[in-house]
C-alpha cells in the first residue's frame, strides 16, 4: 500500500477504508491498553490522530519508543473520529518506528519556543507549526512569481552570481577571490595584484541581476530573474539579510508608468494566490503572529494604489504633526517611518512614489527633463514601507556616462552596459523585489531571519 500524504487524508470521508501514512510524532497520550498519538508529515498544518490498541503487534516493543519527534510508518483504518474538533481518525494495525528521537535530547518539546532559540537550530525549526507555515507559503510564493511573469510572456533569465559590476554603486559586495590571504600578491604601486588573481580582475558576489537582466530584455523583450543576491550590509536589523532573493522583471518598450501598472498587478496577483492555496496557513497566521494580517492584504487587494510624486510626499510629511526620528526635507531619503505614514496616516493604501532627487538613486535612473530628479518608483505599504523599487533606465549613453563617473564608477567594468545604448536602444523599466520581504509582509513574521530557510545575516552564518 503506498503512503498517503496528511493534506490529502483529511480530506477523505472515513469508511473504514485502509490508509497507510508516514511522518513525525508530534505527540503521545498512553492509557493502559491503548495509546493516542498525533502524526504530521509537513504536507499541512493539523495532525492526524492515531489509535492504537494494545492488541497491535509489537505493541510493548514500539510504544516506548514512540517519542516526541520519532518517524513512523503506520498503516490502519480510516474512521470517524470520537473526539472534538476532527472528522476522521486512524485506527492502527501496524507501527513501524523508522527513527528514534531520544526525548532528552530533543530541543522541540511540547512547550512554546522563541522565535530567538528557533534560530539557534534551523536545521529543526521547521518541525514547528510557525515555520512549517512560513515554508508552505514561501513555496507558493515562489510558484505564484513564475506563473505571474509566464503568464504576462516574460522569459526567465539566470543571471550571474559572480560579477564585476556593482549595480548599486555603493560598494557592499562580497569580493570572491583565490588569493592567499595571509599572502596578497601586491603590485608595484602597493595595491593589490589581482593579474594574479582567477579572474584577473577584482571580482564580487552579485548584488542585483538587473544589469545583465537589461541585455536580455533589449532582446528578448520580456525577461525576469528569480535568484539569490548577496549585500555586504554592516546592518544587524530585523528587515536585513545579507543573503537573499530578487525578483527582477525588465521591459523593453516599457515607461515608467508601465513599470508601476506591472508592479502593482504583480502584488496583486501573488497575494490572491496565497490566500487562495494556503488559507490554512493564513489563518495561522492572522491567529498567531500578527491579527492584522488578511486585513492587511484585502486593502492591497480592494485598493487601487495612489500615485504620487516624492515633492508631493515631502509635502504631506512637512503638513504632519507626527514626531519623526529623522527630519523631513526635499532632498532626504525616505525613512521607514515616512513611508509608513504616508500609508497607514495619511493614505491609508497603498502608494507609488515617484520622481525622486538624483542624487539619492541609482546611476542607471533616467533623468527628468529638470535635471534634478529621476523615473523612479517606490511602492510603499502599510506596516512594510518600501516593497518594490524601480525605474524606466537611461538611454542615453552620454548622460549614463555621466552618472556613472558621479557615482564613481569604473566605466571600463561598464562597456557591455553602455553598448545596449549604442546598439539599437529602447526604453526600458524594471523593478526589484525582494523576496524574503514580500514573505515578511504578507506572512506578518516580525524577523526577515524567520523566513528565509538558513539566514545569512551580519555577524551570522
Amino acid at each position: 500500500m503506498n503512503a498517503s500524504r496528511i493534506h490529502d487524508i483529511l480530506k477523505l470521508e472515513p469508511q473504514e477504508q485502509g490508509i497507510r501514512l508516514n511522518g513525525w510524532v508530534r505527540t503521545k497520550r498512553e492509557s493502559k491498553s491503548f495509546c493516542f498519538v498525533e502524526v504530521n508529515d509537513g504536507s499541512c498544518m493539523k495532525n492526524l490522530q492515531v489509535i492504537i490498541d494494545a492488541s497491535v503487534d509489537g505493541y510493548t516493543d514500539f510504544i516506548g519508543r514512540l517519542a516526541t519527534g520519532a518517524s513512523v510508518a503506520i498503516e490502519g483504518k480510516l474512521v470517524p473520529s470520537q473526539g472534538k474538533g476532527q472528522k476522521s481518525e486512524v485506527q492502527a494495525s501496524m507501527v513501524e518506528v523508522v527513527g528514534d528521537c531520544p526525548g532528552d535530547d530533543y530541543p522541540l518539546q511540547k512547550k512554546h519556543h522563541s522565535f530567538e532559540f528557533l534560530r539557534t537550530i534551523p536545521h529543526l525549526r521547521p518541525r514547528t507549526n510557525t515555520f512549517g507555515a512560513v515554508t508552505r507559503v514561501r513555496n507558493a510564493l515562489s510558484f505564484a512569481v513564475h506563473r505571474f511573469f509566464q503568464e504576462q510572456g516574460f522569459v526567465l533569465v539566470h543571471t550571474p552570481i559572480i560579477t564585476t559590476s556593482d549595480c548599486e554603486g555603493a560598494g557592499q559586495m562580497f569580493q570572491v577571490t583565490t588569493l592567499p590571504l595571509d599572502e596578497i600578491p601586491k603590485t608595484p604601486e602597493g595595491g593589490v595584484d589581482y593579474s594574479r588573481d582567477f579572474f584577473l580582475k577584482r571580482t564580487g558576489l552579485t548584488v542585483s541581476g538587473q544589469l545583465e537582466g537589461e541585455a536580455y530584455a533589449c532582446a528578448l523583450g520580456r525577461i525576469y530573474t528569480f535568484g539569490p543576491t548577496f549585500r555586504a550590509e554592516h546592518s544587524n536589523t530585523v528587515r536585513h539579510l545579507s543573503e537573499f532573493y530578487m525578483i527582477e522583471p525588465e521591459a523593453a518598450f516599457f515607461d515608467i508608468n508601465d513599470d508601476m501598472d506591472l508592479a502593482e498587478a504583480f502584488l496583486k496577483y501573488v497575494i490572491r494566490f496565497v490566500l487562495d492555496r494556503c488559507p490554512e496557513d493564513m489563518d495561522f497566521f492572522n491567529e498567531r503572529i500578527d491579527k492584522t494580517v488578511l486585513s492587511t492584504l484585502d486593502t492591497i487587494l480592494s485598493n487601487r494604489f495612489v500615485r504620487m510624486t516624492y515633492t508631493e510626499a515631502i509635502k504631506e510629511l512637512e503638513k504632519a504633526k507626527a514626531d519623526f526620528e529623522f527630519p523631513v526635507k526635499w532632498g532626504i531619503d525616505l525613512q521607514a517611518e515616512h513611508e509608513k505614514y504616508l500609508t497607514e496616516e495619511v493614505l491609508r493604501k497603498p502608494v507609488i512614489l515617484t520622481d525622486y532627487p538624483r542624487e539619492i538613486k541609482a546611476f542607471y535612473m533616467k533623468l527628468n527633463d529638470d535635471g534634478k530628479t529621476v523615473r523612479a518608483m517606490d511602492v510603499l505599504v502599510g506596516r512594510l514601507g518600501e516593497i518594490i523599487g524601480g525605474s524606466e533606465r537611461e538611454t542615453n549613453p552620454d548622460k549614463l556616462t555621466a552618472r556613472m563617473a558621479e557615482a564613481g564608477l569604473n566605466e571600463e567594468n561598464y562597456k557591455w552596459y553602455l553598448d545596449l545604448r549604442r546598439f539599437g536602444s529602447a526604453p526600458h523599466s524594471g523593478f526589484g523585489l525582494g523576496f524574503e520581504r514580500l514573505l515578511l509582509y504578507i506572512t506578518g513574521m516580525k524577523n526577515i531571519r524567520d523566513v528565509i530557510p538558513f539566514h545569512r545575516s551580519y555577524q551570522e552564518a
